[in-house]
Formats: C-alpha cells, structure tokens, sequence
C-alpha cells in the first residue's frame, strides 16, 4: 500500500453513528455521542466527536479540541468554574478533571487526545 501525502474528512458533514450514553453518566435527558476516530498523528489520537443535548458526567483524558458545530457548558467540578463553549472555541482539557457536560445545540468537535 502506498502512503498518501494528505488526507481529507469533511468534518461538518461526516455521518457519525450514535450510541446513548451509558445511564450511570446521564443526568438529564437522552444524550448520545458518536465518534470517528482518524489515524493518530504524532502519537496523538485524532477524530471528530458529537454529542446530542442533554446533561452527562464524563473524567477527561488529556485533550485538546476545536468546537465545529454546536454549543454547550462544561462545569469543571473541582475547579467550581464553568466554561461555556461553541464554533470555533478551542478547549484543553487536563487529564482526571471531572466535568459534567450541558450540550444545548448538538455539538461536533475534532479533538487530539495524547496517550
């Protein structure tokens, strides 16, 4: 196979399959997401991510992303600190934070995860 020197993903239109989110993280409403993983460049791991509205507890990894689409607040529990996020915000956020995640409009992000 012979190596391609780019590759493009048309992120905004990208058909992502959904899941529900498992009950244990759910706070309100029926959240899904939908992931689409890319190759990892760098040791990263790259993709397009969507959540549909509602509330959900999440941990984080390492991350960084870039909001294509959507809105929401993300309420960092042990900082007492919210941030509200939308199209074209870029977010980092530190591995083992704890946030619960208020999408009010579907939100679509591509992120870069680190191992």
């Amino acid at each position: 196979m012979t190596a391609r020197s780019a590759e493009h993903v048309a992120a905004l239109s990208l058909d992502l399959k959904h899941e529900p989110l498992p009950a244990e993280q759910v706070l309100l409403g029926n959240p899904s997401t939908a992931t689409h993983e890319l190759e990892d460049v760098a040791g990263c791991s790259v993709g397009v991510w969507e959540m549909t509205p509602g509330k959900a507890v999440d941990t984080e990894t390492e991350e960084v992303f870039v909001v294509l689409s959507g809105s929401a607040s993300i309420a960092f529990l042990d900082e007492n600190y919210t941030l509200n996020v939308g199209k074209g915000d870029i977010v980092w956020l530190r591995a083992g934070q704890r946030t619960v995640w208020t999408v009010t409009e579907t939100l679509r992000k591509v992120y870069f995860t680190g191992e």
